[in-house]
């Protein structure tokens, strides 16, 4: 029996990408992203010949000259500013632990958390005694990546839309198929109310 290994093939035209607005560029191992060379070859990628080529599949990210590709299955890899929606998985003292579906987690602290009514004031601590009234374990929350540090992702949800998720479904999709935009929030013209989160929940 004979078997012939050929290598993969590759795209005829690189994906060329400059604007942050552009669709979502999907990619298989092989594809050549880009030709240019005053671009840099990023996690996923290799350099080739002349070329920039994927080594996984998945969606091309580029920050500023630096070109990456994140893997389908990977996992969320927070920036400061993104709208993500997670799960409390513990109720710490003044905080809530939270999954993100990163490989760390978020930390929620009860002072970045508006109170129910939308009141801003000082934190007291009865507040911290009735932490479990606001958010248990379970809950779905929506918050907003306030710092990213090593061990831990800290959240914050200050304003009305952020918070706790009321009824509801839950549809996870991979990250590498969420972008950032101006708004993650929509209301559908049927009543329905969605939210985009970057981290595909």
């Amino acid at each position: 029996m004979k078997i012939e290994i050929t290598g993969p093939i590759k795209r005829t035209k690189p994906f060329e990408t400059d604007k942050e607005d552009e669709d979502i560029k999907i990619v298989v191992p092989g594809s050549i992203i880009s030709n240019r060379t005053d671009f840099m070859s990023g996690h996923g990628t290799f350099y080739g010949d002349e070329d920039i080529i994927a080594s996984v599949a998945g969606s091309v990210r580029q920050v500023n000259k630096l070109l990456t590709v994140q893997p389908f299955k990977s996992r969320y890899s927070p920036d400061v500013g993104d709208v993500i929606v997670g799960r409390v998985v513990e109720v710490q003292q003044k905080r809530w632990k939270v999954d993100i579906n990163s490989i760390s987690e978020g930390l929620l602290a009860l002072a970045n958390v508006s109170l129910p009514g939308g009141e801003l004031r000082r934190k007291s601590a009865e507040d911290e005694m009735r932490m479990r009234m606001y958010m248990e374990e379970g809950d779905l929350v929506v918050a907003e990546v306030l710092n990213v540090q090593s061990d831990a992702i800290q959240l914050q949800a200050r304003t009305l839309r952020y918070g706790k998720l009321g009824q509801g479904l839950l549809v996870k999709v991979s990250p590498s198929l969420m972008k950032r935009r101006k708004t993650h929030f929509h209301d559908l013209h049927f009543g329905a109310k969605i939210i985009l989160a970057r981290n595909g929940w």
